[in-house]
């Protein structure tokens, strides 16, 4: 039926819930667990260190690409250097995710235009572009591609896939919103990294993690611990007086507020 759905039986780790209406791409028959993770250079990088966490932990398949002024973002935010050589990077973002034994992790150079995922043939269920710079948004709305990031997003374009980006700027130009809707127009979702309350978060985690299950949920993928929304109070039941939720901030070596890679400093707008 049309809006039948369709539960993937090999998903004991991850509730990976799919309709035709959400997912088209099951009548192409798209590997379901294999995704593709770009990494542009806005500032937010927890939320990509964050996704590659749930989707290892439930045993994906993940390509990862990170654009070239990612390595200078993470440098300026962690203080520690990103590693180039995809063997290192696996390692990198595995030690960064704490996820060392399950999920297959394949990284990619920002430059590698013969890479598997700029070429249509190489099939996946979808890409995800979190966090994505207002740069890298302006490049795949005029269909320019300067790295291998942006030729796998283009790819997944023109194959009718799955694509789904994180928008990590404010305040937003009237050109970005024209380009988000550029995107949007042609069936990009937009996820802009903004969390929820209702979940009382009660730390840095809580927040971005609202954010990568609500972009994870674009695909149908189901594998973040949140408390979702069940209705609030209903009518009648009485309210509960609630201590405002305290978050629960560290700080690093630099005295720069985070927890496991939230920052407070502003480097933004990169590719």
């Amino acid at each position: 039926m049309g809006g039948e759905k369709r539960i993937n039986p090999h998903a004991p780790h991850c509730g990976f819930v799919m309709t035709h209406a959400s997912a088209p791409n099951l009548s192409n028959h798209l590997p379901q667990r294999s995704l593709t993770v770009g990494i542009s250079g806005a500032s937010g990088l927890i939320y990509a260190v964050r996704s590659l966490k749930y989707l290892l932990e439930a045993d994906f398949t993940v390509d990862v690409v990170a654009s070239r002024a990612t390595y200078q973002v993470w440098q300026n935010e962690m203080g520690i250097a990103m590693p180039q050589d995809p063997v290192a990077q696996e390692n990198f973002w595995r030690d960064q995710a704490g996820v060392w034994d399950s999920g297959k992790l394949i990284c990619h150079r920002w430059n590698d235009i013969g890479a598997t995922i700029a070429s249509g043939s190489y099939r996946t269920a979808g890409m995800l572009i979190i966090p994505c710079s207002m740069s890298t948004v302006a490049k795949l709305a005029t269909g320019l591609s300067s790295g291998l990031l942006e030729r796998a997003a283009d790819v997944h374009l023109k194959e009718g896939r799955s694509l789904v980006i994180v928008p990590r700027e404010t305040p937003l130009s009237t050109i970005h919103l024209r380009n988000l809707t550029t995107l949007s127009e042609v069936g990009v979702r937009v996820v802009p990294a903004i969390p929820a309350w209702y979940h009382h978060p009660q730390t840095i985690e809580d927040l971005v993690d609202f954010v990568v299950a609500r972009a994870l949920d674009q695909f149908g993928i189901d594998c973040v611990p949140l408390k979702r929304w069940d209705g609030g109070i209903r009518q009648g039941s009485p309210k509960k007086a609630e201590k405002t939720p305290q978050i629960e901030v560290k700080s690093n070596r630099n005295g720069v507020a985070n927890a496991n890679g939230a920052h407070a400093n502003g480097v933004s707008a990169a590719t």
